[in-house]
């Protein structure tokens, strides 16, 4: 069957989330567009979720993320229209579009909505119980032929379909946080997908404007292969350095080393609490699991879930407090575990930073980095430098430079990425990096 045909009627689960409104609103535009092409066709875009509150905001989040994609692509729309006498201004243009994608949208709590669905999205949090348990009950309700995509960000594809019977009928598709924003989507298939499932998929990920990149189905796959074990290196740092220099203050060490030093959009503290301390618990559960490997856990991780620390962000995208205490998204605050309290950075600042020391010669923030044309060589110069220095903050810079290296060359040697160029894509297109974790820097 044609992909158009297959988008007559899409089902998203989950789609009040994080990652399932992103998802919705992408597919609600895809299918606007055949829509406008096949006005005398039935189109239905079915958003199911559970939350009844959420569901009664997507309507309003979904219809302001169209207004800005009319906005964005009011060139390529016009010529959608082209033959409609009646729209003349861009405002009419975008109001039009608007509608008819309001128009093909159903929401509700009931997966019954789904039953006509022959692609289906499903977009609930990282439990392999709860995603299971629902892609049982899906198939059930659905077609036959209905083509399964998940959204899962570690969970192995052939554990999922076996547990859920879906023969085959089911495929990874790990959209990045904000999935409207992110362009990289990793692409996981098991042995049971068949080549025709894949080529859909590949299609369809093009058609919203994705760059794909395939992964193989192994726990965690490339980007959380990656940024857990990052992650769980970041914890051992801290617990090497909390002796001399405090739980809190060692938080602030390897925070600003991997924002500063190793030039990031951000630290790796903010990023866990970004994607939320739960969410990365949830990623080691399952990895440790079907990777039989019990050094992926975390005692530090266990005991922030136990205090309710818990990061991730409010429904109006503001970061909620983790490892760090935010204010206008901006760190103001480190807790400390101990005493059960959020230590200002104020407090501490200068002492640390004289330690650590000066960054390299050559130093330019990410945010100047991202946008600069001799990106290369500014950052070919700047980690030159950084090899033949010396102090603490350098040493530690090295190490870790050093860690996330050996981590990506892992990846490619345990058969998860099959190369050391796709490790560094979805790290540099799904992270933000200026530049992949495998290179000669060290």
């Amino acid at each position: 069957m044609k992909l158009d045909e297959l988008l007559e009627n899409v089902s998203v689960i989950g789609a009040a989330g994080k990652m399932g409104s992103g998802i919705a609103v992408l597919l609600a535009q895809e299918v606007a567009k055949l829509k406008i092409k096949n006005p005398d066709k039935i189109y239905k875009v079915n958003l199911i979720d559970v939350n009844k509150q959420g569901v009664e905001g997507l309507r309003k989040y979904i219809k302001s993320q169209t207004i800005k994609i009319a906005e964005k692509y009011i060139v390529s729309l016009r010529h959608t229209y082209e033959s409609r006498e009646d729209i003349v201004e861009n405002w009419e243009v975008i109001d039009a579009f608007v509608d008819e994608t309001l128009g093909i949208l159903n929401f509700g709590t009931d997966f019954e909505l789904a039953k006509n669905s022959k692609i289906v999205f499903e977009a609930v949090i990282e439990n392999e119980e709860l995603k299971v348990k629902i892609l049982k009950e899906l198939k059930i309700i659905c077609p036959e032929d209905t083509l399964f995509f998940t959204n899962t960000s570690s969970i192995p594809i052939r554990f999922l379909d076996k547990e859920a019977g879906l023969q085959g009928k089911i495929i990874g598709y790990h959209f990045y946080n904000p999935p409207v924003v992110q362009k990289l989507l990793e692409l996981i298939s098991s042995d049971e997908t068949d080549k025709e499932f894949k080529d859909i998929a590949n299609e369809l990920g093009k058609r919203l404007g994705k760059k794909l990149f395939l992964s193989n189905d192994i726990a965690g796959f490339i980007g959380n292969g990656h940024f857990i074990r990052d992650g769980l290196y970041a914890i051992s740092e801290v617990n090497r350095l909390k002796e001399g220099h405090s739980f809190s203050g060692a938080i602030y060490i390897i925070n600003r080393i991997t924002q500063d030093f190793l030039i990031r959009p951000m630290g790796i503290f903010q990023l866990i609490d970004y994607v939320g301390i739960d969410v990365f618990q949830c990623i080691l559960k399952v990895m440790s699991k079907h990777l039989r490997d019990e050094t992926l856990h975390s005692k530090l991780i266990d005991k922030l879930i136990e205090k309710n620390i818990r990061g991730g962000q409010r429904a109006d995208g503001s970061q909620k407090d983790g490892f760090l205490k935010y204010e206008r998204n901006r760190p103001v605050g480190v807790y400390d575990v101990e005493k059960s309290e959020y230590v200002t950075i104020e407090s501490f600042k200068d002492k640390l930073d004289s330690q650590i020391g000066n960054l390299p010669d050559g130093f330019n923030p990410w945010r100047k980095l991202v946008k600069a044309s001799n990106k290369a060589d500014m950052l070919s110069t700047y980690f030159g430098n950084l090899r033949n220095g010396d102090g603490f903050g350098i040493e530690l810079a090295k190490s870790y430079l050093a860690r996330s290296k050996e981590i990506g060359e892992r990846l490619v040697k345990d058969g998860v990425a099959t190369s050391s160029d796709d490790v560094n894509a979805v790290l540099i297109n799904g992270f933000f990096w200026l530049y992949g974790p495998i290179n000669d820097y060290i």
